[in-house]
């Protein structure tokens, strides 16, 4: 048995590119998660059959709200919603990363008081992510 190493990410310096600006300072979370289904089947006999669907994806985004610079994510997520796009996510600046087809959706406008504005949109891929490797 080969004892494989293990080099973790630390999510600091990140990149967000939707698609040609830098959207990294606004945003404080990106997680592109994977839902397969899951299914069995049991027959009469005693016999049993599991098996697993094809996964999709989502790419669920936490930021903090500004309506008031141009082009900034909020307004961008608000102006473009149900456009498909591609983003690049590299966890690390200059590391691997990954790119990705997403479909545009809002997120929330308002918040408490007396904190920052932030907003959550879970964003559907169109296509599993890509690999791409650290140049």
């Amino acid at each position: 048995m080969v004892d494989i190493a293990v080099a973790p990410i630390v999510m600091k310096n990140a990149r967000l590119l939707v698609p040609t600006d830098n959207y990294s300072a606004h945003v404080s979370s990106v997680t592109i998660t994977p839902t397969a289904p899951t299914f069995s089947w049991a027959g009469l006999a005693g016999n049993t059959f599991n098996g697993v669907g094809a996964a999709t994806w989502v790419c669920a985004l936490e930021y903090a709200q500004d309506w008031e610079t141009a082009n900034s994510l909020s307004q961008y997520l608000h102006a473009n919603e149900g456009e498909t796009i591609t983003v690049t996510f590299e966890p690390v600046d200059g590391g691997a990363g990954w790119t990705v087809p997403l479909i545009v959706v809002p997120g929330a406008i308002g918040g408490a008081v007396n904190t920052v504005a932030t907003a959550s949109a879970t964003l559907p891929c169109t296509a599993k992510p890509v690999l791409v490797p650290a140049v």
